[in-house]
């Protein structure tokens, strides 16, 4: 079994052909997916898959890139979106991009302590999006974590191996997605090796980052099969290994999701 813990099931090309792309995945032995909300008016599209697909679970929070148009939205919100289904278990993904600064840095901010703050409140994963902005990013979730316990997930981790175990110590789990196959992405794949087995997820962040071979292509959750089996061989545990460990943490960090 295995968890594709971060996709976007609302982007295309996957929201023309979800029966298709779920299925495939299903087959491939991706028994669940959490697909991730960037935006307030697509939530609806969330609830409406999470709720035509057994396998699917949501999120619900604002990506940085659209801070700058969701000002109005406060933890309250957050916490009442995520109320209105039991399949919504996660907050997210927010965070800061410095990268793009497609938000003024203090737009993003805000709204990542909105979120913060919501899922302390929720006791409810935080997923992370971090780019370009190691050092602030790190300073805010430790200011956040001394005040109150904060299930931290950082999604698609691409950072440095110091900025990877800062965010172990304040007991964040860390995702790889398909980047970790790439050949540009020794020091990445050095760094997974060393983090702890018992503090890695796996994720598609489909439609983006296929991995390889099938890197260029648009990326769906049964592609997650290749990012598993590059990192079981780095890990030194069989495919079958490696999925059981992934999927335990998520199931340790969400709760087990046929009790939701």
């Amino acid at each position: 079994m295995i968890i594709d813990s971060h996709c976007h099931l609302t982007y295309e090309p996957m929201s023309n052909a979800l029966n298709e792309t779920i299925d495939r995945a299903n087959k491939d032995g991706i028994k669940y997916m959490l697909t991730i909300s960037t935006e307030d008016k697509s939530f609806k599209q969330i609830l409406k898959i999470v709720n035509g697909y057994k396998s699917v679970y949501g999120t619900y929070g604002i990506h940085p890139h659209e801070a700058k148009s969701h000002q109005h939205i406060k933890s309250i919100d957050i916490i009442n979106k995520v109320n209105q289904n039991k399949k919504i278990i996660g907050v997210g993904e927010t965070g800061l991009d410095f990268y793009y600064n497609h938000s003024e840095k203090k737009d993003q901010i805000n709204s990542f302590e909105e979120h913060i703050s919501a899922a302390q409140k929720k006791n409810l994963p935080l997923i992370v999006h971090t780019r370009s902005a190691e050092k602030e990013t790190l300073q805010i979730l430790e200011k956040h974590s001394k005040k109150k316990e904060t299930k931290i997930l950082i999604h698609c981790f691409t950072g440095s191996r110091d900025f990877a175990f800062k965010l172990l110590d304040l007991g964040a789990y860390i995702s790889a997605s398909g980047v970790v196959t790439f050949k540009k992405s020794q020091d990445l794949a050095n760094t997974f090796r060393d983090i702890p087995n018992d503090k890695i997820l796996v994720e598609t962040d489909a439609p983006y980052l296929a991995p390889v071979p099938l890197r260029g292509k648009p990326n769906e959750p049964s592609y997650i099969i290749h990012t598993v089996k590059f990192l079981s061989k780095i890990k030194n545990l069989s495919f079958d290994e490696f999925s059981k460990v992934t999927t335990n943490n998520f199931f340790n960090l969400f709760g087990k999701l046929n009790e939701k």
